[in-house]
C-alpha cells in the first residue's frame, strides 16, 4: 500500500492483515496520561520484534496521538492498541477516544515560532500510512499509524 498524499489522514486502516501480536491498555484523560502511555507502550513492546528506532518512534506516536485526544476531545478514558502485522514487518499503533470535536484529525500548519500543532506532522512523516476512523455508535475516533518493524530508512531518531 502507498501511503496516503502528504498530512492527509487515511480514512480506513489497510484491510487483510492479521496481528500476530496485539496488546491494549486505557489511560485517563489527563495531561500527565501521555507519558503513562509512553512507558505503558514501552513497557508492552519490550520482547516484540521490532528494531530500537521502531520503539523509539512507537513512543513519540502514541504520545502525539493520546496528547491530541486529551486535548482535542471530551474522553475521560483513551484506549491505546499496538499491533504486530503481516509477520512482524509493521507494528500498526491506534489510539481511541469517546468524542471529538470538529471534523477530525488535520496537521496543523505550523510556524516555526509556534510550540504546538505539530503532532500530526510528526506522526505523519514517522509513519508509513496513518489515518482516522469514526466509531460506528457515532461516538469517538481511532487514529492509527503503521510503522515498520524493521526500517528501511532512518526515522531520525539515533544514530
Amino acid at each position: 500500500m502507498t501511503p496516503p498524499a502528504p498530512l492527509a489522514p487515511a480514512a480506513l486502516p489497510p484491510q487483510g492483515a492479521t496481528a500476530e501480536r496485539c496488546s491494549s491498555f486505557d489511560v485517563a484523560s489527563h495531561p500527565r496520561s501521555a507519558s503513562e502511555a509512553r512507558r505503558l507502550t514501552r513497557e508492552r513492546l519490550a520482547g516484540w520484534p521490532v528494531c530500537p528506532d521502531t520503539r523509539e518512534a512507537a513512543d513519540l506516536v502514541v504520545s502525539e496521538l493520546v496528547t491530541n485526544a486529551i486535548v482535542h476531545t471530551t474522553s475521560r478514558r483513551i484506549t491505546c492498541e499496538l499491533r504486530s502485522l503481516r509477520e512482524g514487518e509493521c507494528l500498526r499503533i491506534a489510539v481511541r477516544d469517546e468524542g471529538h470535536a470538529g471534523s477530525g484529525p488535520r496537521p496543523a500548519e505550523g510556524r516555526p515560532a509556534e510550540e504546538h500543532g505539530r503532532g500530526l506532522l510528526l506522526v505523519a512523516a514517522l509513519s508509513t500510512a496513518w489515518g482516522a476512523l469514526e466509531a460506528e455508535t457515532g461516538t469517538g475516533l481511532t487514529v492509527w499509524a503503521e510503522l515498520p518493524a524493521r526500517p528501511s530508512h532512518d526515522l531520525g531518531s539515533g544514530a
